[in-house]
């Protein structure tokens, strides 16, 4: 650069004194303005030579960057669905730093080499959320991999001495803040239930809302979006929420939409009417212009197995095709799992369950309606029917010491060993049960749809499960269905290892990225830069869900570390105690 008629290149370290180089101006393509100058004239070789220095120098002296954790050399699988690559993944604050090949020091290391690294997974469909202000440690999620859980199907409730309640929605802020103060080892976010609004409003019977009424719907669910849920449920197979018309539903949800609300339900029919069910849905969610969830999507319909599901999806793929953002999530097993309940015709409940539970006691009653089981009733979902008769139907949970003789029984096998009809079999079990309520597998679920359904790109992760307890116990619900345990290693070791129906990056988007993106997660479900800490590291090779309906409490292995918000909370297959996850809250509140 010219300055004061002389030609010179200035170098400098950024100290007070740079340094002065003579060169001829003509030998410069970009000369540039200096401010300063050093009297003392070097070459230009010397020049160089002192810059390369400096940066030696620099870099011997800087001291490396110190992080919380890096696990070093996994095979990253980042969540976006390509291949996986080879990298260190460094956290701080819970967020991800760096990934990629670096030099670093950490608080602690973590050994990947060998393991697949992936971003933590998503269960689309929990039953934790009245368990988790009790007790916060969701062993059996986190032990399957399980970092982030959306809760929320019957609605937002909390668990009193073996019974649920629901909360009203002034109590919502304070259950979240229970949750925040007492701690959780998992992030969590619930829906709210159009039932539990409708209870508030009208009560458990049947019948149509007054205007009045669904106008306090409304501003129930008003308040519970405000609050921060993440949408509404219904759950249309079980009243009172099989008493709501499709045109209040939608009139609900519009309340949703302000406030990019999603609309998930479990279903009015997931039997013989599951394509009308699912249509029903679909509308809702178009009406109401809401993403749409349908809730363990399943065909559980034994006479028509391989004819239904094939409608459904294609149902579905068209409704996508429109416009309507619709999906659904699956847990991969061929029974199902709720209560006796169930197999009662649902005007059996319309004046509210105790009269229903009256009603099972009077034996007129019960030979009425046991002739409806043989029959279709409009509005009802016939679940004995469905599972094609008592022979497939299990009692998995009586709540009674004097039936537990009869667990892992079906009622068929039960009748005949009580010398009475399967039905009163399970409606004396029933009973007996009260206040809690007696649960039963239902096999009801081809394998053959359930893996032709499981490679649809817009299925999800759902295990239809609540958190235990105990390190080793049942989950909230008392139901010892083997999904408790092993919902997420079973969709990795049998779907893609045993099966090969998915590609093992497919599989990673579906239970990581593509969850937390409908959820609107904020900067969840990749391994990426700048993102939360959310992690789970595991052995391909040794992968495996071990729950059966016999041992339905058994961990799954090769789950060797959960990170959630770069807090190790599962290493060398133990829970560590540790509560750092976050409450999840709709963003757009």
């Amino acid at each position: 650069a010219e300055y004061g008629g002389g030609n010179h290149l200035i170098m400098t370290d950024h100290t007070e004194k740079p340094l002065l180089v003579e060169v001829d101006i003509k030998e410069t393509q970009n000369p540039k303005c200096v401010r300063c100058l050093l009297p003392t004239t070097v070459t230009l070789l010397t020049a160089v030579f002192l810059a390369v220095l400096f940066i030696v120098i620099a870099l011997l002296t800087e001291k490396p960057t110190e992080y919380d954790i890096i696990i070093w050399d996994g095979l990253v699988i980042n969540g976006n669905g390509t291949e996986g690559f080879i990298a260190d993944i460094a956290i701080s604050k819970g967020i991800i730093k760096k990934i990629g090949k670096f030099s670093g020091k950490a608080k602690i290391d973590i050994n990947a080499t060998g393991l697949i690294v992936t971003p933590g997974w998503v269960d689309m469909m929990d039953q934790s959320g009245s368990v988790l202000p009790i007790v916060g440690n969701a062993w059996n999620k986190v032990r399957m991999g399980v970092t982030t859980a959306i809760g929320g199907e019957a609605g937002v409730e909390e668990y009193i001495n073996g019974t649920f309640r629901w909360l009203t929605v002034e109590e919502i802020p304070g259950y979240f803040e229970k949750l925040k103060k007492n701690g959780i080892s998992i992030n969590f976010g619930t829906y709210y239930s159009s039932t539990q609004a409708r209870f508030y409003a009208m009560g458990a019977g049947a019948g149509d809302p007054t205007n009045e009424q669904l106008e306090k719907m409304k501003s129930f669910i008003e308040a519970a979006m405000k609050a921060g849920c993440m949408g509404i449920t219904s759950d249309l197979i079980y009243p009172p929420s099989s008493f709501f018309r499709t045109e209040d539903l939608i009139e609900l949800l519009k309340v949703a939409n302000p406030y990019n609300g999603i609309y998930a339900s479990h279903v009015r029919d997931e039997g013989a009417g599951l394509v009308q069910a699912i249509s029903e849905a679909i509308r809702i969610g178009t009406e109401a212009n809401v993403t749409v969830e349908v809730f363990h999507l399943k065909a559980a319909y034994r006479p028509e197995w391989g004819k239904i599901m094939p409608k459904a999806l294609e149902l579905i793929e068209e409704a996508r095709a429109n416009g309507t953002d619709v999906a659904a999530d699956m847990y991969p097993y061929s029974a199902g799992g709720t209560t006796i309940d169930a197999t009662v015709p649902s005007w059996v409940w319309d004046k509210g369950p105790q009269i229903g539970y009256d009603r099972l006691r009077n034996q007129t009653f019960r030979e009425q309606i046991k002739n409806e089981l043989n029959s279709t009733i409009p509005g009802w979902w016939n679940i004995v029917q469905a599972s094609g008769g008592w022979d497939n139907i299990m009692l998995a949970n009586s709540f009674n010491k004097s039936n537990e003789r009869f667990h892992l029984k079906s009622f068929t096998e039960i009748g005949q060993l009580l010398n009475v009809d399967p039905a009163d079999a399970a409606w004396d079990i029933l009973l007996g049960a009260l206040p809690q309520k007696a649960l039963a597998f239902y096999f009801f679920i081809s394998e053959d749809d359930i893996e032709l359904a499981i490679q649809k790109p817009w299925i999800s992760g759902g295990s239809d499960a609540g958190a235990s307890f105990t390190s080793d116990g049942v989950d909230v619900l008392g139901l010892p269905h083997p999904r408790s345990y092993g919902t997420f290693p079973r969709l990795i070791a049998k779907y893609v290892k045993d099966k090969n129906l998915i590609s093992l990056p497919e599989m990673i988007r579906r239970i990581t990225s593509y969850p937390a993106q409908r959820m609107r997660l904020d900067r969840r479900g990749l391994i990426q830069e700048g993102y939360w800490a959310d992690i789970t590291i595991f052995d391909y090779d040794n992968l495996r869900d071990l729950a059966t309906y016999e041992n339905p409490l058994f961990f799954p292995v090769g789950i060797e570390y959960v990170i959630v918000n770069g807090v190790i909370v599962v290493e060398n297959d133990e829970h560590t105690g540790a509560k750092p996850g976050q409450v999840l809250l709709n963003k757009n509140m």
